[in-house]
């Protein structure tokens, strides 16, 4: 007859030892002391100290780097002939000889200089100038869309490789500062990034093949016709393409609330950088977050949330051009 007591007491050898709480020797030894912070790569202090290490590596200068990953991708598919629409955007687009297709012009437009030069352009150029009415080109235009009496049929946008783009502006013997959206999908907020980068030094943006706004008319217009100078291109992996980069001496700044580093104190300005913007309302997606060699944070009023991509961005661009300017 068994004897009352502990129903585990008289388990075998594979049971748990007496007195063990069920845990074996080894996972009783625990997992040794925790590492330095600067020894987790994970960690915001990790990661300054890899930053530091690969810019001492490369001797402060972005290196050349082949790489395998090809061409620009084709255009994103729906993509079609776009109509630019306002007089400055209009004026840049053809300063830059973009193949125009047809260059509208309302009856009884008032003729500025800027007007005046459209049409030497599309003349010079033999590029076809038709006369329609104010409510064609409100048609044109669509809905939210100023035209100023003005719009001009363009083929759809060509977008580069960063790969490309970054060889050329290290042979140009300048510093980088790229733009790299991450889910920003609206073409205006491109467009006003497209704006800012050329306003504040910057040489190119970099787009995901997926879930982004891609060049159009709307970006074009809100560019205020900086898409005809700021070469915008694909990366058909956005985290893939920033480790890239790093590789070749570059650092990736992400814009986010909660940024480890404050915008004023940013010190890796003077250096060679992308800077990550994420959309306003998921912000950066965690494999980018994990790629950046920061996450910078724009000091804001309590009252207000956060900035759209675009403010942010401007505001990221201008104190990366105030600090270089100031270390020239």
């Amino acid at each position: 007859m068994a004897k009352p007591g502990n129903p585990s007491a008289g388990r075998g050898k594979k049971g748990p030892t007496k007195g063990s709480g069920g845990k074996n020797k080894r996972s009783l030894e625990g997992r040794g002391p925790t590492p330095k912070a600067e020894d987790r790569a994970w960690h915001p202090a990790g990661k300054r100290k890899a930053a530091k290490e690969r810019f001492v590596a490369g001797g402060g200068k972005p290196q050349i780097r082949q790489t395998t990953g090809g061409r620009a991708p084709k255009a994103k598919s729906g993509d079609d002939t776009e109509t630019v629409t306002g007089r400055n955007s209009v004026l840049e687009a053809l300063r830059a000889k973009i193949p125009a297709t047809a260059f509208y012009i309302a009856q009884r437009v008032e003729m500025d200089d800027r007007v005046k030069e459209m049409l030497s352009i599309a003349t010079n150029r033999d590029i076809p100038v038709l006369e329609v009415t104010r409510q064609e080109l409100d048609r044109m235009a669509g809905f939210d869309g100023v035209h100023q009496g003005v719009a001009l049929k363009v083929p759809p946008y060509e977008y580069a490789h960063p790969q490309d783009l970054l060889e050329q502006v290290i042979d140009r013997g300048q510093l980088p500062l790229f733009v790299a959206l991450d889910g920003v999908t609206d073409p205006r907020n491109l467009g006003a990034i497209i704006r800012s980068t050329a306003a504040f030094g910057g040489q190119a943006i970099i787009l995901p093949q997926r879930r982004s706004a891609g060049v159009n008319s709307a970006a074009w217009k809100t560019s205020a016709g900086a898409a005809a100078r700021i070469p915008v291109s694909i990366a058909p992996n956005l985290t893939t393409t920033l480790k890239e980069f790093k590789k070749q001496g570059v650092f990736i700044l992400g814009l986010d609330g909660g940024g480890d580093v404050s915008l004023p104190a940013l010190q890796l300005a003077d250096r060679p950088v992308v800077i990550v913007v994420g959309s306003e309302g998921k912000g950066l997606s965690r494999l980018v977050t994990e790629t950046c060699d920061q996450i910078v944070s724009i000091p804001i009023n309590a009252a207000t949330e956060s900035l759209n991509a675009g403010i942010a961005a401007s505001v990221a661009l201008y104190q990366v051009a105030t600090l270089r300017a100031a270390s020239e």
